[in-house]
C-alpha cells in the first residue's frame, strides 16, 4: 500500500516516525511519502519537505507568510496528485490540514487523521469539515472521545497517548554519561523548554534564563530544538553561563530535577518524566488579544486540560515575568510541593492509558484501507 503522511511540527515530527515504524510492521511492502522531520526519515521513505519550512505560530506570524503557506498547499496538492497513494494519514497541524483533506477527499482519496485537531479549544464550528473530509479519526486524548461521540455524533478510535510509547521505547541513558557527554556539573539540573520556533523562542528564552542568577545551586540547560541551529541561541546567551543540549530533550529531561517550559506538547513530555515544571507563554500582543477572544479553555497546557484542574502553575503572558517566574520556580523546588507534584503526575499517566497507541493506530489503518 501506498501511503501519504503529512506532520507540520516537531512533535508531529516524533509520533509520525514511531507510527511509520509500526505501519512498516503491519504492512512490509508499505510505500510511504512524507512531509516531517528527522525522525521520520530515519524510519525510510521519501522526505518531502522538512517542518522546519512549515511551522509559522500566531496569527500575526500566519499572515505575515501567508504566500509562502498558499504555495506549500499548492506543491502539496501536486506531489499527493503524482503519488496517487492509497490513504493520506494527517498528523495534528490543522490549518494546513485540513485544506489538503477538503480537496483529497475531493478526488476519492482515503482520508484518516491521527492526532486530530482539537477544535475543543477553539473553532469548533471545523466539525462540519470534518465531518465532511476525513473517513477516519484517531484521537490520543481520554475526553476527546466524548466530545465528537456524544457531543457532535461522530464515531472515532481512542487510541491512547504516543507520548507513552515514544518515552517507552527511547534508549536510556546512563546519568552520569549524559552529565559526562554534555559537559555538565553535578549540580541539580533545571531545564528550559523555549519551543522549537524561532517566533517563540526569542520570545521565550530571554524570559527564562531572567532568573538564572537566583538559584546558584542549580544548573541551568537549554534543551536545543532539533529544528534550531546552535548559532540561533547564542544571542540568547551572551556572557551567561547557560548549559545546551541539542535534540536530546528526552535524555535532559530524565535527568532534570525541575523545569520551565513553554505551553504546548512538551508540557506534557514534561510530566511523563515525572519533572516538576513551571509552564511559561507569552505571545505578541497581537496574537494574545485574539486568542484570549475566541479561546474558552480553563487551561493552556495539555497537564491541566487532560486533569481538568490547576496541577501545574500556568503564567500566561503579563503573568510570566522574572518575578513571577522565581516564585513559581522556588515553590517546586521545595520538597513538599514536589510531592504532591509527582502524585498528580501518576494520575495523570493513567489517565492517558498505556502504551500501544502507535500500534494500534497502524492495525486500525491498515486493516481500513486493505
Amino acid at each position: 500500500m501506498k501511503y501519504y503522511i503529512i506532520a507540520g511540527e516537531a512533535s508531529g515530527d516524533l509520533h509520525g516516525s514511531n507510527l511509520m515504524k509500526s505501519l512498516l510492521k503491519e504492512d512490509p511492502n508499505a510505500e510511504i511519502r512524507f512531509w516531517g522531520g528527522d525522525l521520520m526519515q530515519s524510519v525510510g521513505g521519501t522526505l518531502v519537505k522538512h517542518y522546519r519550512e512549515l511551522a509559522f505560530m500566531g496569527f500575526a506570524e500566519v499572515i505575515l507568510n501567508l504566500k509562502t503557506i498558499l504555495n506549500n498547499i499548492k506543491f502539496c496538492k501536486s506531489d499527493i496528485a503524482k503519488f496517487n497513494p492509497d490513504v493520506i494519514i494527517f498528523i495534528d497541524y490543522p490549518g494546513f490540514n485540513m485544506r489538503i483533506a477538503k480537496w483529497a477527499k475531493e478526488r476519492g482519496i482515503k482520508t484518516h487523521y491521527y492526532i486530530s485537531p482539537q477544535i475543543w479549544a477553539w473553532k469548533e464550528n471545523r466539525i462540519k469539515d470534518i465531518k465532511r473530509d476525513f473517513d477516519k479519526l484517531y484521537v490520543i486524548l481520554p475526553f476527546e472521545k466524548d466530545f465528537y461521540e456524544k457531543k457532535h455524533h461522530f464515531p472515532v478510535e481512542f487510541v491512547g497517548h504516543p507520548l507513552i510509547d515514544a518515552i517507552h521505547t527511547r534508549k536510556i541513558i546512563d546519568g552520569n554519561q549524559f552529565r559526562k557527554e554534555n559537559n555538565l556539573d553535578e549540580k541539580p539540573i533545571i531545564a528550559i523548554l523555549p519551543g522549537s520556533r524561532k517566533q517563540e523562542i526569542s520570545k521565550m528564552l530571554s524570559l527564562m534564563l531572567s532568573v538564572v542568577n537566583d538559584f546558584q545551586d542549580y544548573q541551568f540547560v537549554i534543551a536545543g530544538a532539533p529544528s534550531q541551529e546552535y548559532s540561533f541561541y547564542q544571542q540568547f546567551l551572551k556572557g551567561k553561563n547557560i548549559k545546551f543540549v541539542a535534540n536530546k530533550t528526552y535524555d535532559l529531561l530524565s535527568n532534570s530535577h525541575a523545569a520551565l517550559v513553554t505551553s504546548g506538547t512538551a508540557t506534557l513530555e514534561t510530566a511523563l518524566f515525572k519533572v516538576p515544571e513551571v509552564v511559561c507563554y507569552k505571545g505578541s500582543w497581537v496574537s494574545y488579544q485574539i486568542a484570549k477572544r475566541i479561546i474558552t479553555l480553563k487551561y493552556i497546557s495539555l497537564v491541566n486540560l487532560i486533569m481538568d484542574e490547576e496541577v501545574v502553575t500556568e503564567l500566561i503572558q503579563n503573568e510570566c515575568n522574572p518575578i513571577k517566574i522565581k516564585a513559581e520556580l522556588t515553590k517546586i523546588l521545595t520538597e513538599n510541593n514536589r510531592e504532591k507534584l509527582l502524585e498528580k503526575y501518576d494520575e495523570l499517566e493513567q489517565k492517558l492509558g498505556g502504551i500501544g497507541a502507535s500500534e494500534k493506530t497502524a492495525k486500525l489503518i491498515v486493516a481500513e484501507i486493505s
